[in-house]
């Protein structure tokens, strides 16, 4: 098994993120004890041999949703080609909406700080968080119930620990748009319906919470610009400059970018924070931003692995798809 090293341990690592899903997380740990869908795994691109692309790649072509590891295994093992090339194909670009409930204090104080905003997501897929100001905000506290919004709103639920400094009401937003590789039309029903397949099987909150997300960003859909975030980034910036304050922002993306270029990306990130050209905030898998992250560690209990950063600050834990934010003592 020592051949398949890496994606052994990538799939092990999954099953322990996907702890709240027990088809994905049975199907995780299947595979890394599966000499021959690790073999099947190795012959993709090392970017694109990721777990919930491959699985949603199989959902995508029949497998069903509560299908066994063995059902998985067959489908993989027998593929003539087809979920091979929709692998190919497509990316995780899930863009969970439930995140912006734990970027919303980052966003109201920058609002409060500058005045109205101009978000700007690096890994936009199809501009699904940009939306802060469009949703009600609902924060489960340990001395009861804080909602943010106005009633009518979609409601977004998350549970807080810790002096998280909620807002009092919602920023004003005066532009949104991003930069994608591969940006995502979500008016197009094919993207729609491959969005829904890369929620977690069990997961029908999230699926319902998607099918809105969709709906408000076609109500007023964000300029997604096709783009390189390592060296595209600064004429977008520009363009939103002209409209209010620039926030640069992204979640769960820069995992996909090799170690040299993340670093790339957080120093020229903070040399436009220092310039003033715009504010940063930045929610990535503990250990993706390690300038960020350092060796922090979530506090026992804490239910997300994610590290919310301001300005290339650590300032607060948060789940991966936007349930809970766990501040950290001390970032004030």
């Amino acid at each position: 098994m020592e051949l398949f090293g890496e994606t052994r341990a990538n799939y092990l690592g999954f099953a322990v993120h996907a702890s709240d899903s027990p088809v994905f997380e049975e199907w995780s740990r299947g595979v890394a004890e599966d000499p021959d869908v690790l073999a099947w795994l190795e012959q993709l691109p090392q970017l694109k041999r990721q777990p919930n692309l491959v699985f949603a790649a199989a959902r995508w072509h029949g497998l069903a949703p509560t299908a066994s590891y063995a059902e998985l295994r067959e489908r993989l093992l027998s593929d003539d080609g087809t979920i091979r090339a929709t692998i190919a194909a497509r990316a995780t670009q899930t863009n969970e909406a439930g995140r912006m409930a734990t970027l919303l204090p980052l966003h109201a104080l920058i609002a409060e700080q500058e005045g109205p905003l101009a978000l700007l997501e690096v890994g936009a897929s199809g501009g699904l968080t940009l939306y802060p100001d469009r949703w009600r905000h609902r924060y489960l506290t340990p001395d009861g119930v804080v909602e943010v919004g106005e009633e009518g709103d979609p409601v977004l639920e998350c549970r807080i620990a810790g002096p998280v400094p909620l807002p009092t009401r919602r920023p004003v937003v005066t532009w949104r748009g991003g930069l994608d590789l591969n940006p995502l039309d979500v008016t197009d029903p094919d993207t729609a319906h491959w969005l829904q397949t890369l929620v977690w099987p069990e997961h029908e909150d999230r699926r319902r919470l998607l099918r809105t997300a969709v709906e408000v960003a076609r109500t007023d859909p964000p300029r997604i610009v096709q783009g390189d975030l390592l060296v595209d980034l600064d004429p977008v910036i520009e363009e939103a400059s002209r409209f209010g304050r620039v926030v640069v922002q992204h979640t769960a993306v820069l995992a996909y970018v090799d170690p040299a270029g993340r670093e790339r990306f957080t120093q020229a990130m903070l040399d436009r924070v220092s310039s003033g050209a715009c504010r940063w905030i930045s929610n990535e898998g503990a250990g993706v931003l390690p300038r960020i992250s350092g060796g922090l560690r979530p506090p026992a209990g804490a239910p997300g692995d994610f590290v919310l950063g301001l300005d290339g600050r650590a300032v607060a834990w948060t789940h991966g798809h936007g349930r809970s934010l766990t501040w950290i003592d001390g970032s004030g």
